[in-house]
């Protein structure tokens, strides 16, 4: 029977076999709090999913002053050290914050939103940071992303 030890995970000891990002401690490139494109998975057609990180902080308040959606792909978010609250707002070209809902996403729950679909980053539950895992393709955020700021008259308040 063969023996082997257990390696410390490096980029040089790993290279060979693949790749990794640490999620919950996240560092590299970013967008604010959006740490993107970390890991990537290629699948058929050549395009590649990437891992992304993403940092939710505690609010005073959760109120929705902007939401977002993507013509060519749905998104998935993973939250993974605490709860976190989504809002959704059925696909529309032109706004529609009235219909807006909010959602309670326990932590460990991954969530696909459908192609079109309004939304933004999710609120954290927690008194501290919550990690959320994003997969989306490569670069959707620079490529397929449609944000719009609300007008005042059309910001939600979330109650929970």
């Amino acid at each position: 029977m063969q023996t082997i030890t257990v390696k410390e995970l490096s980029e040089d000891s790993f290279k060979g076999f693949g790749s990794y990002y640490d999620v919950l401690n996240p560092t590299g490139h970013n967008l604010g709090d959006f740490y993107h494109d970390h890991v990537m998975y290629p699948v058929l057609g050549g395009q590649a999913v990437g891992f992304s990180s993403l940092l939710c902080h505690p609010c005073e308040e959760m109120i929705v002053t902007a939401a977002e959606y993507h013509n060519y792909t749905a998104e998935i978010l993973l939250p993974l050290d605490g709860d976190v609250i989504i809002h959704v707002a059925p696909p529309s070209k032109e706004s529609v914050s009235h219909l807006t809902e909010a959602f309670l996403i326990p932590k460990g729950t991954l969530v696909k939103l459908h192609t079109g679909v309004w939304h933004l980053a999710p609120f954290s539950v927690r008194k501290d940071i919550t990690h959320v895992l994003i997969a989306l393709p490569e670069r959707t955020y620079m490529n397929d992303c449609v944000v719009l700021q609300y007008a005042e008259e059309q910001q939600i308040k979330i109650q929970f």
